[in-house]
């Protein structure tokens, strides 16, 4: 007989993979501060963000070829994470000037977040397999919620110069967010029990990577996904850069956390929507929107302000919000005995796209007109809505 699920259990975890997931997009909240301090070129912001991506997909290999998660208590593995990633993305305050010091830490943070983002993801998969398709819903929601948190924290910290002896605003964002992530990790430990029912994972096969090709079914969920990612992690660099368009100063960064965290809504109305429409027609209607909302950039770049904001919204709402269900129909469609290691490899090839279209977008942004690039974006979702058919017939 199951037991019962403390009531704490999901709360805990989705305040967790908040407050941990928060260190993503640390830097890229105060890179205008880091710009102006240290000089750093336009272009940085795509190689750090690029770096946390090769460091998350480096990661989430060792762990899943280690199968750390199952040799060691998945709390324990998770507080661990939180902790050093905390630490090593609080050691940016410690590196002026030293842009190759940077890159080596954010990559450092991604790798370490290859324990926090799955490993959460596995704490409330083993404690909800019935409800899975919800809860990721609101997972995945706390995730968008710690990826714009940075933002919002950069907004509170105010334009205002440092007083003597003081430290500048964005080295308090910076160590805020290395505080939120410690304290995620210690409350997962402390509040979050092992399920004494939970499975223990199969170990890693490379005989995934053909069944996602060779499957139908299971490479419309993946092949989908792969279309999501080319646009998702390119918005979240760019969103500041298109709102700098239109507005200045830390109303930028506040504006930045709403654009950014209207993706929780998303996610979460996806997963109560699922009962009635399914998993697959959920994708289908996110992804086309998002694809909607990239193709009417050159329009939008130039609407009214108040037009322009609710266009930025939608794309924020919609562009991950497909994301909880297609994790959710690739484990479906995946043989129950390589579930993990599909998702593992897709995951990783995945985040692998989101570095090429984010090196890619953020360059020719130094030298094209947004109005003229952005609509690139919708390549992905357009190729995601045309391998996701057989998925909806």
């Amino acid at each position: 007989m199951s037991i019962a699920v403390p009531r704490r259990i999901l709360p805990v975890i989705v305040l967790s993979q908040f407050a941990g997931t928060s260190l993503w997009f640390a830097v890229n909240a105060v890179m205008p501060d880091l710009q102006r301090a240290w000089g750093l070129p336009a272009a940085a912001v795509g190689m750090l963000t690029s770096v946390v991506q090769l460091g998350f997909v480096a990661g989430t290999l060792v762990f899943a070829l280690l199968m750390l998660a199952d040799r060691f208590r998945p709390q324990r593995v998770f507080l661990v994470c939180a902790l050093l990633a905390a630490a090593l993305n609080a050691c940016v305050v410690l590196a002026p000037g030293r842009f190759d010091l940077l890159l080596v830490l954010r990559f450092g943070v991604g790798f370490l977040l290859a324990g926090i983002y799955p490993v959460g993801m596995k704490i409330a998969a083993s404690w909800y397999r019935q409800r899975l398709g919800a809860v990721m819903g609101v997972l995945i929601g706390a995730l968008v919620l710690g990826t714009a948190l940075p933002h919002g924290l950069r907004a509170l910290a105010g334009d205002g110069a440092a007083a003597a002896g003081d430290l500048p605003p964005w080295q308090w964002v910076v160590l805020g967010v290395s505080a939120l992530a410690a304290l995620g990790g210690i409350a997962t430990a402390w509040l979050v029990p092992v399920n004494p029912d939970a499975v223990a994972g199969a170990r890693m096969t490379p005989r995934a990577l053909a069944l996602i090709w060779s499957d139908r079914r299971l490479r419309a969920s993946v092949f989908g996904y792969f279309g999501h990612m080319w646009e998702l992690y390119a918005f979240y660099v760019l969103v500041p850069l298109v709102l700098a368009t239109r507005i200045s100063g830390t109303a930028v960064s506040a504006a930045a956390f709403w654009a950014i965290a209207a993706g929780f809504a998303g996610c979460v109305a996806g997963g109560l929507l699922v009962r009635r429409f399914g998993s697959a027609s959920v994708a289908q209607f996110q992804l086309a929107t998002s694809a909607a909302c990239c193709l009417a950039a050159p329009l939008m770049l130039a609407a009214p302000l108040p037009l322009f904001m609710v266009w930025l919204l939608l794309w924020g709402t919609t562009v991950v919000g497909d994301s909880p269900q297609f994790s959710t129909l690739t484990a479906q469609n995946s043989p129950p005995a390589v579930v993990g290691s599909v998702l593992t490899f897709t995951n990783c090839i995945g985040f692998a796209i989101s570095v090429v279209s984010i090196e890619l977008f953020v360059r020719a942004a130094q030298v094209w007109p947004l109005a003229a690039l952005l609509p690139g974006l919708a390549l992905g979702p357009l190729v995601g809505l045309w391998m996701l058919r057989p998925l909806l017939r």
